[in-house]
């Protein structure tokens, strides 16, 4: 639990009454490679931090398995779209190497809103990262090329060297063979 806290208190320290509060609601998993923590059609009730690990979110389209976010180790991942409106969601959660990871119960969360506001106003700065995090992706899509796309993404963490690179391809909304020559132009 150490590494979550660490991780909350980059928003907002946490008095030692909400972290025994969010404690009471997580529980410790060990995932193996390639299974889903969220399956498409799933409605999410979870948030997960990634102790250690990869995991991503996923969908398809025309039968194309398309990667839209990796959540590396110390972060968070969820299906918000899902998570707020209680609909299932057309995308899934799935972890891309061995990982250890603490599930936070979303159900039992929204109810601590009530009676702990410093847990509500730490997961509100965390969903407006969020929110920030995903307007620059989509503008990264309007603006950028996809080889500033790469450097952004090998910019942001060593780890993406353990990602298949067809998933990374997919993020960057090319091909394998053109995420290659992106990789070549650069050695």
């Amino acid at each position: 639990m150490i590494e979550l806290f660490d991780y909350l208190e980059t928003f907002l320290p946490l008095s030692d009454k909400s972290k025994k509060a969010i404690e009471k609601i997580c529980s410790s998993n060990s995932i193996r490679k390639n299974v889903e923590l969220q399956p498409i059609g799933h409605t999410c009730k979870t948030i997960y931090f990634i102790k250690s690990g990869i995991a991503r979110i996923y969908y398809f389209k025309d039968g194309v398995d398309i990667a839209e976010y990796f959540a590396f180790e110390n972060n968070i991942i969820a299906r918000a779209e899902s998570l707020f409106t209680g609909k299932p969601s057309k995308k899934a959660i799935q972890v891309l190497e061995d990982s250890e990871i603490i599930a936070i119960n979303a159900t039992e969360l929204f109810k601590l809103y009530n009676s702990h506001s410093q847990i509500e106003r730490l997961f509100r700065l965390i969903f407006e990262a969020a929110y920030v995090d995903t307007i620059h992706r989509i503008e990264s899509i309007q603006f950028c090329s996809a080889k500033e796309r790469y450097l952004a993404l090998l910019h942001e963490t060593e780890l993406v060297k353990r990602i298949p690179l067809k998933h990374i391809a997919s993020y960057l909304g090319i091909t394998q063979v053109s995420l290659s020559r992106i990789r070549a132009s650069l050695k």
